[in-house]
């Protein structure tokens, strides 16, 4: 997933993606612990998608306390 198609996500479809891509990673383990891996470049997506996520996560958390304490 793009960047800017995150971007255009509210805080809690973010939360919810990044759960989704978490679970995505666990059951890649699973798979790849019981020999029937059946797209290996899942879980290097995955792991990609989640920095994405928590990155902007981050941006509008750090965006928010800034304009806290401007105002």
């Amino acid at each position: 997933m793009k960047a800017k198609e995150l971007r255009e996500k509210n805080n809690e479809a973010l939360e919810q993606l990044l759960q989704d891509c978490r679970d995505d990673i666990v059951n890649f383990r699973f798979q790849l612990a019981t020999g029937v891996v059946e797209n290996v470049r899942r879980a290097r997506e995955a792991r990609r998608d989640i920095a994405r996520i928590k990155t902007i996560l981050r941006e509008r958390e750090l965006n928010e306390a800034k304009g806290t304490t401007e105002s």
